[in-house]
Formats: C-alpha cells, structure tokens, sequence
C-alpha cells in the first residue's frame, strides 16, 4: 500500500537512501532523522524501532517491484510472459541491489510482507498458465520453485559477482526450473489426464469464476479440485 503520510513517506525514502549508498549497506536511524529534519523520537512514534523502518523500507520496495511488474505488456501468451516475469526480476536486483537484499534475505525478526506479496503475483502469473494448459504443478506449488530459484540467482549475484558473472547463467537456471514445472509436447502426452484437466479447470476458476453454480457448489467443486491436485503428504 503506498504512503499517504508525507513525514512517514520522507523517512522511508531517506533511509532506502541511506540503504543504497553505504558500503555496508546499513542504515542509522540518527541519519535518517537528519536528512528529513526531525528528531528521533519522530522515528520510535512512526515506525516503533530501527527494524520496523526497515520493514517499511523493505514493503516500500515492493510497491516499487509491483509498479514495474504492472508496466509489463501482458501479451496472450502466459509462458512468455512468465519468461519476461523472470528477467524483469533479475533486471530489479541488478538496479537496487541494498533494497533488493532487504526484501529477500530472510530476517527472522521482520515483519515485512514484500516477498510474500512477490509471491502471490507470481502465483497470478502461474495460474494463467495453469489455465492455458501448459503447467504441471498446480500454482503455489510451481511458484515457490521459481521464486527460490530467481531469489537465490539474483542474490549470488549480488552477493558474489565475480563468482557469479557469467551472463548466462540466469537464462539456464530459468529454463531447468520452468522445464519441471511446464509442460513441453512430451510432457503433455505423458501427463496424467485427470490431473491436468483438474489444474486448469481450478485456474480458470480462479481467473473467471463462474455464474453456473451457487457459491456453496462452487467452493465444493473447488475442494474436489485441490484435492484432486494436491499432492499427497505421507
């Protein structure tokens, strides 16, 4: 949700500052006060502590992420929009690598909801797929992969560029991760036809809905689905 708080807003945007032009890529909270002219009794009533400005900052980039992802042509062809999904996630680390490690690197203590947000429009983005016919797992499933998949090869990147300079290497990471999670001709062939015809019915559920049944029917007729889908847990 974007800022309608100016000062809050001001904060935020002083301290993503802060975030990219350290060497350490730290931020103190004296120096964010400064550069907007307040004290730091201001930042405790806002945000509560340092970790809750940093959480701010960190869903801040997210509004950033989102905006971009809204930017991209949305074509009728959901896989090469997945692609393009990929290397537009890329693209956002190698702009803002501080925020970008902000948003992913796991910080037990933070209440940020940025990757999750990242998260469900991925999950959005696979479910379009699903409905096309051309995913094998069903959405959450598949978009927990990729999303591991992208976030680790965009933070060895950041992390360790010259370890991690090949320019390829994003593009064949992709594409061992989008071959197990969408089909190909073979794979469709080999599928298993109730499986698949349950995963997209369910997407285009998702996408559409429908006017045919009651929502008491409806929300049945999705449970068989996912059951259906679902992979079973021993």
């Amino acid at each position: 949700m974007a800022e309608t708080d100016p000062l809050r807003a001001a904060m935020i945007e002083a301290a993503e500052r802060q975030l990219a032009s350290s060497l350490d890529h730290e931020v103190a909270t004296r120096a964010v006060c400064e550069a907007v002219g307040v004290s730091q009794p201001v930042l405790y009533r806002l945000f509560g502590d340092k970790r809750g400005l940093l959480d701010a900052v960190a869903d801040h980039g997210y509004e950033q992420y989102a905006a971009l992802k809204a930017a991209q042509e949305q074509t009728g062809d959901p896989v090469a929009d997945l692609h393009a999904g990929w290397d537009g996630h890329m693209a956002f680390a190698r702009a803002k690598p501080a925020l970008y490690q902000l948003m992913f690197t796991p910080r037990p203590w933070s209440h940020s909801t940025a990757r999750d947000r990242v998260m469900d429009l991925l999950v959005a983005a696979l479910t379009r797929c699903a409905a096309a016919g051309v995913l094998k797992a069903e959405p959450q499933t598949a978009a927990q992969l990729i999303l591991s998949a992208n976030v680790g090869t965009a933070l060895d990147h950041i992390a360790r560029p010259a370890l991690f300079d090949d320019p390829a290497l994003s593009h064949r990471m992709r594409d061992a991760v989008f071959s197990h999670v969408l089909t190909g001709p073979a794979a469709q062939n080999d599928a298993d036809p109730l499986y698949a015809a349950a995963l997209r019915l369910h997407a285009q559920l998702d996408l559409t809905g429908t006017e045919a049944l009651e929502p008491a029917e409806t929300a049945l007729l999705r449970r068989w689905l996912e059951r259906i889908t679902q992979p079973v847990r021993g």
